[in-house]
């Protein structure tokens, strides 16, 4: 039998050998092709260096002639130079491989001075020449002189490089023609002897177009696959999981340490997951999916422990230390939903455990009666809003803390049902806000605050009045007109009027919200941030938020005479106050000890049962007229 092996060694001799040489003039392809490519790119790259520090130079010829004279094109102009620049900056950032980190950050962070340029345009508008001057001489002119001396650096390195690698391409390209074309008709000869193999080929595209690039999970598409294949057969848990405080870290790190954290996130994930058809994925952002089979919906409960005891251990992240939790979201499919709805609601539970601050929580479907009530005071609320005498408003006193004197009053919505009796506004409120009859409700509170305000004016009381808008009605376009109808038709002057506003209405669209503001400052109406310290608030929008009051959240000021974590995040807050010239209002003062604690500090305003309960209008034209208020002692 040793003819029969000697044919078949040839064989195989000359297959490797054929492989071989096929593989070598792929290879010569394939590094001249990359050569090739390497010029083209170093070209792009260098181009569109140059497109972004034109666009920029446009950009910042717009401001300076924008602040010359305010009324010319450029004003006009300067929003659409800076959406271009930014267009011509992501572009820049997609293009160069090489130094995409460094292109991406120039793009972030040129995005981020847009809501500056947009308060920069207000200042100019309002005539405040001065502000619009410190925002260019103190902001935006040392920004843009960093940007575009890195532009010009990176652009002259891929200049550079560009000339360098159409050298060597040149040289590449002769000495390798003859040995190409030798080494292709061999390797003709190989690939027809071998043949490629399609099915391998195959399998390694379809694996690449499920993987997630980054962490190297199963991506979206690919998890929904399987999860629709499950719920086919099954009755599978999903779990949502979200890495709360991610963008922090993205926004204040960078991008490479936010991409290392979704890796090594995505790799405790996986580690802890069970064996067999259980998967992990990737959704996209900081959102991860697990696909867990069986039927028992405890599964969920058991993995979701173990993922957020993952988080318990801090990551270390090129020597940054990063502490985060997650939010986890559970849903078991139940008969007759398909996949599209189990995602859903897991994603819903995702979000309620990330709003409520609960690490985990289970998919409930609201009851149908629950439904049918939130309907019924749905219902309720349109005809007490026709009922002058079920919406009423109580005021809480705002004290100066270092005086004691009364400086304003909150308006807080009382409604008495006539059945139900009184409904905590925790009950009514949430219903309102997911509705249109949100507008009319805020204009009903305004008008009787007005009102009220005109009524204390009469009787020779001047009480500013403060009234809380929900981010519906801020970003409303008729709003701000609204209000100032308001006033004209009670006669009240506009500073008596202070609009409290949430960090989340600012912060969900800031140029609406900064031109909702401007119309309202306009009208002599003041603004504040109501809670704040409990949302999140980028420096540079609150330097040039049209705001004139900041109100801590009750949250810090509870156990401020105790907490020295509480005390000093009151005192920088009160502190960045009064730089940005804002006065400070601490909310939920229940005691002596807080006050005392504030005096200290030096805040500018209080409120608080320590001061007074929020008191029908009657009870505090009393106490007006008898003066009761004026020692700020403690009320019942």
């Amino acid at each position: 039998m040793s003819f029969l092996r000697a044919p078949r060694t040839v064989t195989w001799v000359l297959a490797v050998l054929l492989a071989a040489l096929a593989g070598y003039a792929v290879l010569a392809n394939w590094q001249q092709a990359q050569r090739v490519r390497s010029v083209a790119a170093a070209g792009g790259d260098s181009d569109a260096y140059q497109e972004a520090a034109f666009a920029l130079t446009t950009e910042m010829a717009m401001l300076q002639g924008t602040m010359i004279e305010p009324d010319g094109e450029e004003h006009v102009e300067l929003l659409d130079a800076n959406r271009e620049t930014q267009a011509a900056m992501v572009r820049m950032a997609a293009v160069d491989e090489e130094h995409r980190e460094t292109a991406g950050e120039l793009a972030e962070h040129h995005r981020k001075l847009h809501m500056v340029i947009v308060g920069f345009l207000a200042q100019v508008d309002r005539g405040d020449d001065g502000a619009a001057r410190a925002t260019i001489e103190d902001v935006l002119e040392p920004e843009y002189t960093v940007m575009m001396r890195t532009l010009l650096h990176e652009q002259e390195h891929h200049l550079a490089d560009y000339d360098r690698q159409e050298g060597e391409s040149l040289r590449d390209s002769r000495d390798s023609v003859i040995a190409v074309i030798v080494v292709f008709v061999l390797g003709l000869a190989a690939l027809g002897g071998l043949g490629l193999s399609r099915r391998a080929l195959r399998r390694q595209v379809e694996a690449m177009a499920a993987t997630d690039p980054l962490t190297g999970l199963l991506n979206r598409t690919a998890f929904t696959t399987r999860a629709g294949v499950a719920v086919e057969t099954g009755r599978p848990t999903v779990l949502i999981i979200n890495v709360d405080g991610f963008r922090d870290v993205n926004e204040q790190l960078g991008h490479r340490i936010g991409d290392l954290l979704l890796v090594e996130a995505g790799r405790r994930l996986a580690s802890l997951v069970r064996s067999g058809d259980d998967v992990v994925a990737r959704l996209g952002g900081d959102e991860f999916a697990v696909l867990l089979h069986g039927d028992d919906p405890q599964i969920g409960e058991s993995i979701a422990a173990r993922l957020t005891e993952a988080f318990d251990s801090s990551f270390v992240l090129d020597e940054v230390t990063v502490d985060l939790e997650v939010s986890i979201g559970a849903h078991t499919a139940r008969d007759g939903e398909d996949v599209v709805t189990v995602l859903r609601h897991a994603d819903t539970a995702m979000h309620d455990a990330k709003q409520h601050r609960a690490g985990f929580h289970r998919f409930r479907e609201e009851p149908r009666q629950d439904v049918a009530a939130r309907l019924s005071l749905l219902g309720d609320l349109r005809r007490a809003l026709d009922d002058p005498g079920q919406l009423t408003l109580n005021y809480q006193p705002k004290i100066a803390v270092e005086t004691g004197a009364l400086v304003g009053v909150e308006a807080l919505a009382r409604w008495t049902h006539p059945t139900r009796g009184p409904i905590s506004p925790a009950d009514f409120i949430p219903v309102l806000e997911v509705t249109n009859l949100m507008h009319r409700f805020t204009e009903h509170v305004l008008m009787l605050a007005l009102r009220q305000t005109r009524a204390w004016l009469d009787a020779g009381h001047r009480v500013p009045v403060a009234v809380n808008v929900s981010t519906r009605s801020l970003l409303d376009p008729d709003f701000p007109a609204r209000v100032a109808a308001l006033l004209a038709e009670t006669g009240v002057p506009g500073d008596l009027l202070s609009i409290e506003v949430t960090e989340y209405a600012l912060m969900s669209d800031p140029e609406t919200a900064i031109e909702a503001l401007n119309r309202l400052r306009a009208a002599g109406v003041k603004s504040s941030i109501d809670d704040y310290g409990t949302g999140y608030s980028s420096m540079t929008y609150l330097k040039v938020l049209p705001i004139a009051e900041l109100k801590i959240d009750r949250s810090f000021v509870l156990d401020l005479a105790e907490n020295n974590s509480s005390r000093a995040l009151v005192a920088s807050t009160v502190e960045l106050g009064h730089r940005l010239g804002l006065t400070v209002v601490a909310e939920g003062v229940e005691d002596e000890a807080a006050a005392a604690a504030l005096r200290e500090i030096g805040c500018d305003t209080a409120q608080g049962y320590h001061f007074a309960k929020p008191l029908p209008a009657e009870a505090l034209t009393a106490r007006l007229t008898d003066r009761e208020l004026a020692d700020a002692g403690p009320r019942g």
